[in-house]
């Protein structure tokens, strides 16, 4: 049974990492090195192969037979990509971890490198604030032949890619959820916040993801997606307007700025049901609604605070 209460001295900076891939050969040896190369190592780290077909396993286990740490699971399931298998590639990875003892539990990508005391630096902080639930990097990804920050990165919104979540945090928000259109890091952080836990990203970490958001799926359909999940949270219509009109000024993602906002109204006139219980999709509305008022002096009337 894993240690997660009041954890002793000796066990304060210890993590472990889980990993979902799916036919992640072309950048799959990347992450490996990185978590090999760690300052300080994880205790364990967990890569659930989801249906992989191509050469992800093979190179997964040239890693397994020379680092004792690292374990491989194979999960089988009908084809197709699906948000929700990999948070139950997730879940299935998690029994990996039965008899260890440890602080913090996080999640890598299978598609990004992290610098040696990635970790280290995170661990670090978590010491520095005991309230800090979540935490992780700013994503970074390839512009003209360099890596530059990613335009949606914030200090609020904590990537999935490449995060930790101390251990009495990840069991009261109850872990990753297994959602239809993704989100899960999105909907972990909002818990948090929910049960009092602080949530922050480190613009000075980098986490360097080689393979840009959405590029696994076609991108109208990534963008359709993107706006269906944002109803699902119970997003407010004018925070959602905006955060889409934000990505204008890059050319590239006009249409999906449009085509994200469209599915999200489909699904807003529609009033399909939404997965998430409504005190979190109040939590969520509230929120954005004193983000909106803190930017912008008229968000402060009563018309739009509805007090």
């Amino acid at each position: 049974m894993n240690t997660c209460d009041r954890p002793a001295e000796s066990i304060r900076r210890k993590y472990v990492l889980m990993t979902a891939v799916h036919n992640e050969e072309q950048h799959i040896n990347k992450t490996l090195e990185s978590i090999v190369s760690q300052t300080l190592l994880p205790e364990r780290w967990v890569i659930v192969s989801d249906n992989s077909s191509d050469r992800t396993n093979e190179i997964v286990q040239s890693y397994v037979d020379r680092y004792k740490f690292i374990r491989l699971l194979r999960a089988n399931r009908p084809g197709g990509r699906s948000f929700g298998a990999k948070v139950r590639a997730l879940h299935q990875g998690t029994a990996e971890f039965e008899g260890l003892t440890y602080s913090y539990i996080g999640n890598v990508d299978g598609d990004l490198s992290l610098p040696s005391d990635y970790f280290e630096s995170l661990i670090s902080r978590f010491g520095q604030n005991s309230r800090l639930g979540i935490a992780g990097g700013f994503v970074h990804e390839e512009q003209n032949g360099e890596f530059r920050s990613r335009r949606t990165n914030s200090a609020w919104n904590v990537a999935h890619a490449g995060q930790l979540v101390r251990c009495e945090c990840y069991e009261q928000i109850g872990g990753y959820a297994v959602l239809e259109h993704g989100g899960e890091d999105w909907y972990a952080q909002t818990c948090a916040r929910m049960k009092g836990w602080e949530v922050q990203a480190f613009p000075e970490l980098h986490i360097f993801h080689h393979r840009h958001t959405g590029e696994g799926s076609p991108r109208l359909s990534n963008w359709a997606r993107l706006g269906r999940m944002d109803y699902d949270f119970g997003s407010h219509p004018l925070f959602e307007a905006l955060k889409c009109a934000r990505r204008f000024p890059d050319r590239p993602y006009v249409l999906g700025g449009i085509m994200r906002f469209a599915a999200f109204m489909r699904s807003y006139v529609s009033r399909r049901p939404r997965p998430v219980p409504p005190e979190f999709a109040s939590f969520l509305v509230n929120e954005q609604k004193s983000r909106l008022r803190a930017a912008v002096p008229f968000f402060e009337s009563k018309e739009f605070s509805g007090e």
